[in-house]
């Protein structure tokens, strides 16, 4: 047991309501006079909308109203990471041009949910198809069909990051190693799906809904529909996950506060299992061109890529950013005396892409550790010992990478030590083939400071602030702007206020996800940065407010504040318990302004904004064991181990929680999850999410080293077991299946990718 209750193995204080059924999901809300709406969307990908007739429509009993194109020509929503020379600062929640199956393209509002449906199914679409452009490929080609035809072409943006003279270190180096990296379109996908319940009543619209955050969503909403901010609340409960794609406002979500203004009543909406794959964003769809240089030692010399990244119909509210966030961390976390990246985004006629667990992370992880395993295998040396030798070590910490990541500590070669000793893989002989690979990755983590997300091209803030307030009784109540989405975030919050201010953590409440309740958050809980930033934060209140508690302490009891100190709820004389306050009594004169020191305010309440110098950086190494079944494809992850640093863990278990989750979530990545498209563009039904029979027992050790740009020497924690699964399977099935290791290059790796590298291998 830690000292305190920060590195408590605390029992999550949110379970509580999670587990006998008293959450607060958006499906459980129930207001008088609620109305219900469906959102009527294209069944083609690209084309031009004639018409949207909605005659028939309103012959069913119980409509309400319906939304066509014209009813919302001035509802845009921004792009609020902007790239260079990005020619879209915006996109319309209704649109004529119809760029993707899924497009949103009316609404109907009933009475019942199966009124609204029926209605919707009568909505009459007039459209002019015009031919799809599926893939990166095809976006690329010379002639293939414009989505924006004045750009006169399909790429959004194009530029160049870090080194500029790579090609001549690679072409002077003893070997190159070069692969073509793909990643199929996974989407996240929490319990609870998207949904938000609109109510419009004495010119203020209030905005419940599951997202990750909710100022970003009120501004986005204010600014939509032309309010101004102070008019619009956004409440979030217990929003059951997000994993980035919940962290903005979506068309649909928009035309639900539309409509609830214009009817004056609460309106509901939910989204639907069958609209999920087409609405709601998907991520790592791209493709790398990747060459690893490195001499006849195995010194790595140079590294370089070329992404491309598909947006789908449009860029989103994020934009480029994952792919941007894949070339500067490409690096990891090793030596080279070379790195560059050429950066390109093109349009598809398919869902825009947007944020997912780890955020362009994955894939950087994936093209470089596969480039070092294959380059491992060619000079016939151990995974491993490569990877150490040229592994920055704890004394070249803090450093920037050639990609310009400011590192800040921790001991990378520890890690991958410590990894290697927990390995044991199964030993069994059934006729399959085996092998064991490993992954080592940097995590950026804790995203500001906020001149710095400026300077990245992102119209959004990075700091978070933090409301600690002690109550007449000595109670305790943390108000900040983060969000709850399963993380644990309540808890450890909780935790950080409890040992800051010194009471026991029964007597502390955090309010979250309310912005008519909580300060100023400009982007919520993304980006592993709850607890290193809105943490941070509350450190320096509580801190603030134990000063401000001694200091009245120490004028009652005539004594020097640092001859003081708060044991069992009172403040007391060291070595002396007899001489002491209760807080409760100090609480009770702050609040009635009672015998307070010259130039002391009443009340005992706190208020720090952090905003970061610069990101944190955690780190990571996974290893797993695979066995392949060489006649049919099929993988079985037998092992999976990770050892991981997130800096000084505020609850292990909810950290260890949370790099298992992820993990979980890698390994869908990396063998079945993807969102396939036909050459007609629209998207297969069919989404394969890792369950029990694929996920094994994991084992995780933790390393804490603590950041020193941190207040309390936090890194983030929750992206980091999503980052190296993929990677560690692909160079395990590798080395299981050595006739194909070079060509092992995409994700998922499913039973019939495999299946047809092996069968290619076998051919003369």
């Amino acid at each position: 047991m830690a000292d305190g209750y920060v590195g408590a193995r605390t029992p999550r204080r949110e379970d509580a309501r999670l587990l006998t059924g008293r959450a607060r999901y958006i499906a459980n809300v129930r207001l008088p006079g609620m109305v219900y709406a469906i959102v009527v969307r294209s069944p083609i990908a690209h084309g031009r909308l004639v018409s949207c007739g909605a005659k028939e429509a309103w012959t069913v009993d119980g409509v309400l109203d319906v939304i066509t194109p014209g009813d919302a020509a001035a509802i845009r929503l921004p792009c609020v990471t902007m790239s260079p020379g990005q020619p879209i600062t915006s996109y319309p929640a209704l649109d004529e041009a119809i760029r993707y199956v899924g497009q949103p393209l009316a609404v109907v509002v009933a009475r019942t949910p199966e009124a609204a449906r029926d209605a919707a199914d009568l909505i009459d679409l007039d459209y002019e198809p015009l031919p799809p452009v599926i893939g990166i490929e095809r976006a690329l080609a010379g002639d293939a069909p414009l989505l924006y035809p004045d750009w006169g072409g399909n790429v959004l943006t194009d530029f160049t990051l870090g080194d500029q003279d790579c090609e001549a270190a690679i072409a002077g180096a003893a070997h190159v190693v070069e692969m073509t990296c793909a990643f199929g379109r996974a989407t996240p996908y929490p319990l609870e799906p998207r949904g938000i319940v609109a109510d419009y009543a004495d010119g203020e619209l209030t905005v419940r809904t599951s997202t990750q955050a909710p100022h970003h969503v009120r501004e986005q909403a204010a600014d939509a529909l032309g309010l101004t901010h102070d008019r619009v609340r956004v409440v979030t409960g217990d929003a059951g996950g997000g994993f980035g794609g919940k962290e903005h406002l979506y068309p649909d979500e928009a035309l639900i506060c539309l409509a609830a203004m214009r009817l004056g009543r609460p309106v509901s909406w939910t989204e639907s299992p069958t609209d999920r794959l087409a609405s709601t964003l998907p991520s790592r769809a791209a493709v790398h061109r990747a060459r690893l240089a490195f001499d006849a030692d195995g010194r790595f010399v140079a590294l370089h890529a070329d992404v491309v990244g598909d947006l789908g119909g449009h860029p989103s509210n994020v934009g480029i950013s994952p792919f941007a966030v894949t070339a500067t961390m490409l690096p990891g976390p090793y030596r080279f005396d070379r790195a560059g990246v050429r950066l390109r985004a093109v349009v598809t006629t398919t869902t825009p892409t947007g944020s997912y667990r780890g955020f362009g992370q994955p894939e950087a992880t994936w093209t470089r550790e596969r480039l070092i395993d294959e380059a491992a295998r060619r000079l016939g040396a151990d995974p491993v010992e490569l990877r150490l030798r040229n592994m920055l070590g704890p004394g070249e910490l803090p450093c920037t990478s050639r990609l310009g990541q400011s590192y800040d500590s921790g001991d990378y070669p520890l890690a991958l030590r410590t990894l290697r000793d927990l390995v044991a893989p199964p030993a069994r002989d059934d006729g399959r083939r085996r092998g064991v690979g490993y992954s080592c990755h940097v995590e950026a983590t804790g995203l500001g400071s906020s001149m710095g997300m400026k300077a990245m091209g992102m119209l959004a803030g990075g700091f978070e602030t933090a409301i600690v307030r002690m109550e007449q009784d000595a109670s305790v109540i943390v108000s900040a702007g983060v969000s709850g989405v399963g993380q644990g975030i309540e808890t450890a919050l909780s935790q950080i206020a409890a040992d800051r201010v010194g009471v026991p953590i029964d007597r502390v409440r955090v309010v979250l996800g309310d912005t008519s309740a909580t300060p100023y958050s400009s982007i919520g809980s993304i980006a592993s940065r709850s607890l290193t930033v809105g943490g941070g934060a509350l450190a320096l209140a509580g801190d603030r407010l134990r000063e401000k508690i001694v200091a009245l302490a120490a004028h009652r009891l005539e004594a020097a504040p640092a001859d003081l100190e708060i044991v069992d709820s009172a403040v007391r004389v060291k070595g002396d318990p007899q001489v002491s306050l209760t807080l409760r009594e100090i609480a009770t004169s702050a609040w009635r302004g009672w015998d307070l020191p010259e130039g002391a305010t009443p009340g005992l309440e706190e208020r720090v904004s952090y905003d970061p110098a610069d990101m944190t950086y955690a780190y990571g190494a996974h290893a797993a064991a695979v066995a392949v079944d060489p006649e049919t494809g099929a993988v079985e992850v037998e092992g999976y181990w990770a050892v991981n640093d997130s800096g000084v863990l505020v609850n292990p278990a909810i950290v260890e929680g949370q790099v298992r989750g992820g993990i979980a979530q890698g390994i869908g990545m990396a063998l079945t999850e993807e969102i396939v498209y036909t050459e007609e563009g629209q998207p297969v039904s069919e989404y394969l999410l890792p369950t029990t029979r694929e996920v094994p027992d994991i084992r995780v050790a933790m390393l804490e080293v603590p950041s020193p740009r941190t207040p309390g020497g936090m890194k983030g924690a929750g992206e980091s077991g999503t980052i190296g699964p993929p990677a560690a399977i692909g160079n395990a099935i590798a080395a299981a299946l050595p006739e194909i290791a070079g060509r092992v290059t995409q994700t998922p790796l499913t039973p019939a990718v495999l299946w047809a590298l092996l069968c290619q291998a076998s051919r003369p």
